[in-house]
C-alpha cells in the first residue's frame, strides 16, 4: 500500500487548473510585489482571524524577528519561551540580540504556564508561547502573567492556522503573533512565507516599513529595515487556499478520529482536543514508547512517519551558552524521545488508516 507523509503532488493534481490560471491572472499584470494581491491577502486574513492588522512576510520566522524589533526587544532581554518547538523559535530572539529562557513544558507538549512566573526577572521583557502542532497553549493565564508584570506577548503561531482557544483565534490575545505559510503547514504557500497580525496600529506600521527596508517614500529612508515581502504570486494562492481551509482541517480532524478509533494500544498517546480547544493539527504529534524501534518497524512496511523533533531546543549545540543544561527541562526531555507523527493528511482515506494503525498494534503486542 503506498502512502506518502505529505501528499503535495495530489494537491497539486487537485488544483492544477486554478493555479495555472492563477499564475496567468498575476503574471499577466507584470508586477509581482507589494500589489494588490497581497493587500487582499492581508484583508481576508483579518476577516478569517478577526485580527485587525495584517501584513504579508517572506516567513514566519521574518515574523517573529520583526515582531521582537519592533516592540523594541534588544540586546540581554530575555524571552521566555519553550524547549518543544521548531529552531526558528529560538532563532528568531537570537537574531535580534536577546537571551530565550526555557520554561518546561506540559504533557500537552506546550509550555507550562504554572512555571513562568518563577522564570521572571528584571531582565524579562516578553513571553512567547508557541501553538504547538496547532493546539493553543493557555493563554488566559498567560496573558494575565503578562499584564501583571507588564510583558509583552509574542505569539508563535506557526502552526495555529484555523485554531481557536475559548472560540477567539490564534494569534489574537497577545500583541502580536507570526504564522507561517510553508508548504508542510495546512495553509501553504507554493515555497516559503508568512505573515503575521496585530490589533495595534503602531506595530503594523512599523513591520510595515521594517518588511521593505525602512523605505517610507521612494527617496525617504525612515528606519533600516529589511526585504521580507510575500510575492503577489504567494498571495493570491494563499487567498485561493484559505476558502479551502476550513474543508481541511475538517478532514484532518476525522483522520485523526480514525487513529483513535482504530488504535488499541495504549502505548501510543494520541493529541487530545480540550474542552475549550479548538486543534487545527497542522501536525499530528503522538508520544510512543519504543518510538525507535516503532519507527523502524513501521519504514520496513513502507509506512512513513517523522519525528517532531527528537531534540529540545536547550540541547541544540548552538544553544550551549544559554545556560540550560541536560535534565534542566525534564518534562520536555522525556517527550523528546518519545514524539512520532503518523500521516494524517486530507487525501489518505480509511484503509490507509487502518492499515497503520493494524501495523502499530502488531508491533505493540510483540513489544
Amino acid at each position: 500500500m503506498k502512502i506518502d507523509f505529505i501528499d503535495l503532488k495530489k494537491r497539486y493534481a487537485e488544483e492544477k487548473h486554478d493555479l495555472l490560471r492563477i499564475f496567468d491572472k498575476v503574471l499577466k499584470n507584470g508586477s509581482l510585489v507589494l500589489t494588490k494581491e497581497v493587500e487582499n491577502f492581508e484583508n481576508n486574513i483579518c476577516n478569517f482571524t478577526k485580527a485587525k492588522y495584517c501584513l504579508g512576510l517572506n516567513s514566519g520566522t521574518d515574523g517573529l524577528m520583526m515582531a521582537l524589533w519592533a516592540l523594541g526587544i534588544k540586546k540581554n532581554d530575555e524571552i521566555i519561551t519553550t524547549p518543544l518547538s521548531f529552531i526558528a523559535s529560538v532563532g528568531a530572539i537570537v537574531h535580534v540580540g536577546a537571551k530565550p529562557v526555557f520554561v518546561d513544558v506540559n504533557q500537552d507538549l506546550n509550555i507550562n504556564e504554572y512555571l513562568i512566573e518563577a522564570a521572571i526577572t528584571k531582565k524579562t521583557k516578553a513571553i512567547m508561547p508557541v501553538h504547538w502542532t496547532g493546539k493553543i497553549c493557555n493563554m488566559e493565564k498567560i496573558i494575565k502573567i503578562a499584564k501583571k508584570y507588564k510583558l509583552y506577548v509574542i505569539e508563535d503561531a506557526a502552526q495555529g492556522m484555523g485554531s481557536y482557544y475559548n472560540n477567539q483565534h490564534a494569534g489574537t490575545f497577545g500583541d502580536i503573533a507570526a504564522f507561517s505559510a510553508h508548504p508542510l503547514k495546512n495553509l501553504n504557500a507554493v515555497g516559503d512565507g508568512g505573515f503575521i497580525i496585530t490589533n495595534k496600529k503602531q506595530l503594523y506600521d512599523k513591520i510595515k516599513l521594517l518588511r521593505t527596508h525602512g523605505i517610507k517614500r521612494r527617496d525617504y529612508v525612515e528606519i533600516f529595515g529589511v526585504n521580507s515581502r510575500l510575492d503577489s504570486l504567494n498571495a493570491e494562492i494563499l487567498s485561493y487556499r484559505l476558502k479551502k481551509l476550513k474543508k481541511i482541517i475538517t478532514k484532518r480532524r476525522y483522520n485523526v478520529k480514525l487513529y483513535k478509533k482504530f488504535l488499541n494500544t495504549d502505548k501510543v498517546i494520541l493529541p487530545e482536543d480540550n474542552s475549550n480547544t479548538f486543534d487545527s493539527y497542522v501536525m499530528m504529534v503522538s508520544k510512543c514508547e519504543n518510538r525507535n524501534e516503532l519507527q523502524k518497524f513501521l519504514a520496513k512496511k513502507n509506512i512513513p512517519s517523522l519525528v517532531y523533533y527528537g531534540t529540545p531546543l536547550h540541547l541544540h549545540k548552538a544553544s550551549k551558552n544559554l545556560g540550560f543544561k541536560k535534565n534542566s527541562l525534564p518534562i520536555a526531555e522525556n517527550i523528546a524521545k518519545k514524539v512520532l507523527s503518523f500521516p494524517y493528511h486530507q487525501y489518505m482515506n480509511e484503509n490507509q488508516i487502518k492499515f497503520i494503525c493494524d501495523n502499530i498494534n502488531k508491533f505493540y503486542e510483540k513489544n
